[in-house]
Parts: C-alpha cells; sequence; structure tokens
C-alpha cells in the first residue's frame, strides 16, 4: 500500500522556530538600537554642517576682499549681535554664547549673501562665488537642537549646536569651548562649539 501522509512540521515544531526568531530579532534590535544609530547619523550632519560653515568663514577671512563677520547687528557701531544669532529662539537663558540669550530673533534665513543665520556675505571674493551656495539647518531644527552664530568685530566667531546620540554627547564636554558643563545633553551649558574663538 503506498503511504499518501506527507511528512511536515508540527505545531510544536513550528512554535519552537518561531521563538527562536522572535528571540534573535529582539536580540539584533537592542544590539543595534536603531534609535541610536538615527542620533549618531543626526550628529555625524550636524558636526558636517558646522565644520563646513567654520571653513567657509576661514576662507572668507583668508582670501575675502572686505571680510566682514558680523554685519546685520544691534551694538552701536559695531555690527554685531550681543548674544549671537540662533536658527531657533531657544528661550532666554539658554543660548550658546557668553551672553546666554540670543541677541537677534531666532533667523531661518539659509541665504549666504548675509541676511542668513550667519549674517556674514560669504560672496566677497575677487573671483565671485562663494564657498558653500546654502547655510545649513540642524536635522531636527528645535528650540532644544538648532544651530547659532556668533562674531566680534576683531574678526573671531564661534558657531554652536546640541548632540543627541551617546556616542558623540562627550565631543560638547572635550571641544574646548566654554559651554561644556553637560549634567543632561539638553542643559544650557552644554554645546558643540567650534570656530576661531570659543571663549565667545
Amino acid at each position: 500500500m503506498k503511504n499518501t501522509f506527507s511528512k511536515g512540521f508540527t505545531l510544536v515544531e513550528l512554535l519552537i522556530v518561531i521563538t527562536i526568531l522572535a528571540a534573535l530579532a529582539a536580540a539584533v534590535v537592542v544590539v543595534l538600537n536603531p534609535a541610536e544609530l538615527m542620533a549618531q547619523a543626526r550628529d555625524s550632519q550636524r558636526m558636517n554642517d558646522l565644520i563646513t560653515v567654520r571653513d567657509a568663514l576661514l576662507y572668507l577671512v583668508a582670501h575675502g576682499t572686505s571680510p566682514i563677520l558680523c554685519v546685520d547687528g544691534n551694538i552701536a557701531g559695531g555690527g554685531c549681535h550681543d548674544g549671537g544669532i540662533c536658527m531657533m529662539d531657544p528661550g532666554p537663558g539658554n543660548g550658546p554664547f557668553s551672553v546666554q540669550n540670543c541677541g537677534a530673533p531666532s533667523n531661518q534665513d539659509r541665504t549666504v549673501g548675509g541676511a542668513g543665520w550667519v549674517d556674514v556675505n560669504l560672496t566677497g571674493f575677487a573671483f565671485g562665488g562663494s564657498p558653500i551656495t546654502v547655510l545649513p539647518v540642524d536635522p531636527v531644527n528645535t528650540a532644544q537642537f538648532f544651530y547659532a552664530y556668533k562674531a566680534n568685530t576683531a574678526g573671531a566667531f564661534k558657531l554652536a549646536g546640541r548632540l543627541e546620540s551617546e556616542r558623540y554627547r562627550p565631543m560638547m564636554v572635550d571641544d574646548g569651548g566654554t559651554r561644556n558643563i553637560c549634567i543632561t545633553h539638553t542643559a544650557n551649558t552644554c554645546f558643540y562649539e567650534i570656530g576661531s574663538n570659543l571663549a565667545l
């Protein structure tokens, strides 16, 4: 007699396989931590953005026809915002500079001709053009995560932002800036700072 029954998995075997796969999937999620990976990607963008703007400003100082690092300010005769310019208004006492408020209203303008959140004419080169075509914006761009700029009439400047991932947060303490007290990564004394004068 021919056997008409085909051999297959029992219900118990299927449940065991599903349980093992679920445990492996949970372990992968715990090990990879997608939220942390996304935060690291945003932090990498933030650091690259600020480095790009810093390099453009340094290039302007070195090669510009008349490099002025602050052109639209509120200090009599100086032209530099006392509290710098922030992309978003962080609220009183929460800015990244020595005067912790943003002295200018928050500025979302990304143009490079002097009206943007970096109030510098980055087109002032003898050969024309600009080292960057548009000012970057923070990937989150909220009152906690934003970019800021400050300069003085002596030609010094500082750029600031905030990092969120556990991997990169220590850089806010070790960057040499004045906003390096980071009890939490969103404290008003905790910012990632780069520029030619980190004491601003």
